[in-house]
């Protein structure tokens, strides 16, 4: 599903690119039934958002919340085994499926980064989709919570997925995470304290391909609607 792939690019590290596929990234998700008119709204406004921010502003924006932020690491597995071993026994695992499916990931990308997870998920049919979405809600929805209280725009991707998936997340592992220090970026001492806390183990079980082939794909999509000249003259 390219809507997949529009939450994956809105999840990726903000560039020109990015802001310059607006109009493609909210046509992937107009084509598709992917959520409801009022998260569809949503997203439309966090594509804008994207487009319009000065993209210094964005980046540092990105880093603060997903990079300097452990609590919202898009790394799921670092929610679930923290830096014990059985982090990358999964990751193993994960990466065996992704060459099962000829995923091939950027050197040096990790395969429990959520983009990549979404763009592995975008090569399923929509219900395996759905299914295989379902097993880390629970990491989904605490982020969602998360960038929620930091009245972040991109918690509204998180949502979307929440809404998609045919599931309901763990209650027992939700509640797990949400017991966990939530970290302030500016709080040193308490980063200091995330980081040196030992490891979370429950439940079962990804950078993505690269932006530019993300976007495309979904140019891909519209050439055969006759808007290939409309598109590259946006993109150029």
């Amino acid at each position: 599903m390219n809507s997949l792939r529009v939450m994956a690019a809105l999840l990726t590290y903000p560039s020109k690119e990015l802001q310059g596929a607006a109009d493609e990234l909210k046509a992937a998700l107009k084509s598709e039934t992917f959520v409801g008119p009022k998260t569809l709204s949503g997203l439309n406004q966090l594509i804008d958002y994207v487009a319009e921010t000065d993209l210094m502003e964005l980046e540092e924006s990105y880093v603060l919340f997903f990079d300097r932020t452990r609590s919202l690491s898009l790394n799921l597995f670092e929610h679930v085994y923290g830096d014990s071993r059985n982090r990358g026994e999964a990751m193993v695992e994960l990466q065996k499926t992704y060459d099962a499916h000829g995923l091939m990931l950027d050197s040096g990308e990790l395969p429990d980064f959520l983009p990549a997870f979404l763009e592995f998920l975008s090569m399923l049919a929509p219900e395996a989709a759905r299914e295989e979405l379902g097993r880390p809600l629970h990491v989904i929805t605490v982020l969602a919570e998360r960038l929620e209280k930091r009245k972040s725009p991109y918690a509204i991707v998180l949502r979307a997925l929440e809404e998609f998936a045919a599931a309901r997340p763990n209650q027992k592992e939700l509640a797990v995470l949400q017991g966990q220090i939530d970290d302030d970026p500016d709080d040193f001492e308490a980063i200091d304290k995330i980081w040196n806390e030992s490891p979370v183990e429950f439940g079962s079980g990804g950078s993505c391909s690269k932006l530019s082939d993300v976007l495309s794909a979904l140019e891909a999509e519209q050439i055969g609607k006759g808007n290939l000249a409309e598109i590259k003259e946006k993109r150029s």
